[in-house]
């Protein structure tokens, strides 16, 4: 699925969770569940559009909390706002999305091509993180950083532990 004209690098991180890959393919589906695990510590997040099926597009905003210091965010000074579509939705399985940064900054340009692969196994689900032509405005520790944080936000999710956002989990 790379693009061979793509030149940016690749980002992975994976973590085993106490849920069936059914339960973690549900927490991607609904928009609201998403926004209860995929912001990382210290942001928050909407969406402003999310059409969940193939070929469909969806627009998310993450917001820094005040303590960020201002102009850390790709969008502005505190939001990162990105847009792309799913490319491929196999339940229980794998999400596979693109990912485009809104910014004025060209070191965020381009199409990000993320995998969310959903492994089952004995004690739950080995979700692995793939991100492929990363733009070289994130750096690969933050980036790791920030992908080790959405897949422990999503752990506490499914474990029923979320930030005091129902747990849609078990639709």
């Amino acid at each position: 699925m790379r693009d061979p004209a793509a030149t940016g690098r690749t980002d992975t991180a994976s973590l085993v969770v106490a849920a069936r890959p059914d339960a973690v393919y549900r927490a991607f589906a609904d928009p609201d569940a998403l926004m209860a695990w995929l912001p990382p510590d210290g942001m928050t997040g909407r969406v402003l559009d999310y059409d969940f099926r193939e070929g469909g597009r969806y627009r998310i905003e993450l917001t820094y909390d005040e303590a960020a210091p201002s102009g850390v965010g790709k969008t502005t000074g505190r939001t990162d706002v990105s847009a792309g579509r799913f490319l491929s939705l196999e339940p229980g399985e794998r999400v596979v999305q693109s990912v485009s940064f809104e910014s004025s900054d060209a070191s965020f340009a381009g199409e990000m091509a993320m995998t969310w692969s959903f492994e089952a196994l004995p004690a739950g689900t080995r979700i692995t993180i793939t991100a492929e032509n990363v733009p070289p405005g994130i750096s690969q520790a933050d980036h790791e950083a920030g992908l080790r944080a959405s897949l422990e936000n999503l752990a506490r999710y499914l474990s029923g532990r979320s930030r005091g956002i129902e747990d849609l989990s078990q639709r």
